[in-house]
């Protein structure tokens, strides 16, 4: 059993190895606009969230009897927004003793500064709503199956959160987390930060 599990292939996104990513990322040279980084992006990245996030909530906002699968879909929202910050800084998450400055342990910031100063959730937060969000809806949810604070999800709004009134409109959200990500994908192919940090980021999935 052992052997069988050294053995057994990490997949890191559909039909994509970690051998598959070595081979491409050997390829990949941060600041040559000749690099396959539109590949890498849509193979490894995009394809990772499709299969483990974006189409679970799709099928939770469809299939939804409005009985309380919002509590479902945030969570997974929650989890989505640590993975697109941590891929953001090419961090790496340690639970014991992270060596900086590309490990931590500390989500709490990484998902605050995160909300507070990316676009296009920075239009929704600011830092202090931020770490509320994170304790009052993040934690709450992934450890207590619950908002607290007086939070609350509905479907739809004008906004993705409104942080004045405590409310996550998590189809809303959901839309702007998408613009997030298509956003993302146009500026790693000339961002060299995020491309290093892509580099850094999906070395460790792979290892």
């Amino acid at each position: 059993m052992v052997e069988e599990q050294a053995q057994r292939e990490i997949l890191l996104a559909p039909n994509r190895s970690a051998t598959d990513w070595r081979l491409l990322s050997k390829t990949l040279v941060v600041g040559d606009a000749t690099s396959r980084w539109d590949k890498a992006f849509d193979e490894f990245f995009f394809r990772r969230l499709e299969s483990r996030y974006l189409k679970p909530i799709r099928v939770l906002q469809d299939k939804g009897s409005w009985e309380g699968e919002g509590f479902s879909i945030v969570s997974i929202q929650c989890a989505l927004l640590e993975f697109l910050a941590a891929c953001r800084g090419g961090l790496i998450y340690r639970h014991k003793n992270p060596i900086p400055p590309y490990e931590y342990n500390l989500s709490g910031d990484l998902f605050a500064t995160f909300l507070s100063t990316t676009a296009p959730f920075n239009a929704l937060f600011k830092l202090e709503d931020a770490v509320e969000f994170y304790r009052q809806v993040r934690c709450a949810l992934l450890h207590e199956a619950r908002t607290k604070g007086g939070w609350i999800i509905h479907s739809s709004g004008r906004m993705g959160v409104d942080c004045t009134r405590k409310i996550v409109f998590r189809n809303t959200f959901q839309t702007q987390i998408i613009d997030y990500i298509n956003d993302y994908g146009r500026d790693l192919l000339n961002d060299t930060d995020l491309q290093a940090a892509f580099i850094r980021k999906f070395d460790d999935l792979a290892s």
